[in-house]
């Protein structure tokens, strides 16, 4: 990211972009009024340098923050992509939620079957065949590896066998009932499916969170380019003002200059007049001296021809 986009510059860079003022050019009416044509012509030339100098920086200013507009839109873009795709994903953990929970309660419903028909098969009480197993392994390695009494011996190797009929009696029901097995088959099956789907949900999950987080630090860095370019946008129109006014005084220079103008030459013009009248007196002064029959000298006759006297 540029310097002049990073979300939260800070005082420094914000004081490095207002007007300086000590370099504006300031009109009084007084300057206007009691000022030579020659100073106002020197302050016109200031007046439209600043100008020209301030439009070039509200100009600069303007791009500024139209790049800055431009970063603000992309970053609402990219949090409303984040939130559409948040929203998706929220949608298939809540299909798969639906899905799971399905499963869960068929496979419970599955798992009672095998319950209630373990019950009428008499298989619902005592230990399953895995269990039975490692108690008569243990048994036998009792009577292996310990000293025991005759009577200590007999009464374990009666247990062993209890435990052996005992096996053999159940596994020969579970291996006559495929019903049974059938059903708890399916029931594991379908459970398996049900963890399938809450792993899918987990993951999702994630994922959606994931965006979400993107989605709000997105929304943060556009609010936070937003700022610049707003502040960018006061230093705009802190610019244009300044060149509209020093532009204004330009303006006020040139229409007082256009009055002096006018003014010396209504000034030149009524010089001219009164020369003109001073002449055609004294030239019908002269033209009166020269029917009065006074002689003339070539002066005076060219003074009579200028006036068309003569």
């Amino acid at each position: 990211m540029r310097a002049d986009a990073v979300p939260g510059a800070g005082l420094a860079q914000r004081y490095e972009h207002m007007v300086d003022e000590s370099k504006n050019i300031e009109l009084t009416e007084d300057d206007l009024e009691n000022k030579s044509k020659g100073q106002l012509i020197k302050k016109a030339g200031q007046l439209r340098d600043r100008r020209n100098e301030l439009n070039q920086m509200a100009s600069e200013r303007a791009s500024k923050r139209d790049d800055l507009n431009a970063k603000t839109r992309e970053k609402v873009d990219e949090a409303q992509e984040h939130r559409e795709k948040r929203d998706e994903l929220n949608e298939q953990v809540q299909e798969h939620k639906e899905r799971r929970n399905e499963l869960n309660a068929k496979a419970n419903e599955l798992f009672d079957k095998v319950d209630n028909l373990k019950s009428d098969m008499e298989l619902d009480e005592g230990k399953d065949l895995d269990e039975l197993k490692e108690d008569i392994e243990q048994l036998e390695f009792k009577q292996q590896t310990e000293v025991l009494s005759s009577e200590e011996e007999r009464e374990l190797i009666e247990k062993i066998e209890a435990k052996r009929e005992e096996y053999a009696d159940r596994k020969e029901k579970l291996e006559g009932s495929s019903e049974l097995e059938d059903l708890r088959r399916e029931a594991e099956e379908v459970r398996s499916d049900a963890s399938q789907h809450h792993q899918k949900v987990t993951e999702l999950a994630d994922q959606a969170q994931e965006h979400h987080n993107q989605m709000i630090e997105a929304y943060r860095e556009a609010d936070d380019i937003r700022d610049d370019a707003d502040d960018m946008h006061e230093k705009f129109v802190e610019a244009q003002e300044a060149a509209d006014q020093h532009h204004e005084d330009f303006v006020r220079v040139q229409k007082r200059l256009r009055e002096m103008d006018k003014q010396e030459e209504e000034q030149r013009k009524s010089a001219r007049d009164k020369k003109k009248e001073a002449a055609k007196e004294e030239a019908e002064e002269i033209y009166q001296k020269f029917k009065e029959g006074e002689t003339l000298d070539t002066e005076d006759l060219m003074k009579l021809q200028k006036t068309g006297l003569l």
